[in-house]
């Protein structure tokens, strides 16, 4: 089970080719910049993305996502051992 930072549809990509989703599906919106890492998706798939852009939509802000390489738990043991002393 995962807690990611913004719910998305891990497979749905728009024209720019990148995984989209509204910024309102952000646990904490201000988090979600452009050159961010987060974790996107639900609680049973989610990926490390970097958050691409911001674009306004109507009434709502779509955040763009590029996927990274990897499983979530790859960048955790990263985290890991970049913290060990």
């Amino acid at each position: 089970m995962y807690r990611v930072d913004i719910t998305a549809d891990l497979n749905d990509e728009d024209e720019t080719g990148y995984v989209w989703t509204f910024l309102d599906e952000a646990r904490d919106p201000g988090q979600i910049k452009p050159g961010a890492i987060v974790v996107a998706g639900d609680q049973d798939a989610a990926a490390v993305c970097e958050v691409i852009d911001l674009a306004p939509a109507g009434d709502g802000t779509i955040v763009h996502l590029r996927l990274l390489p990897g499983l979530v738990e790859d960048y955790r043991a990263l985290v890991e051992r970049a913290l060990a002393s």
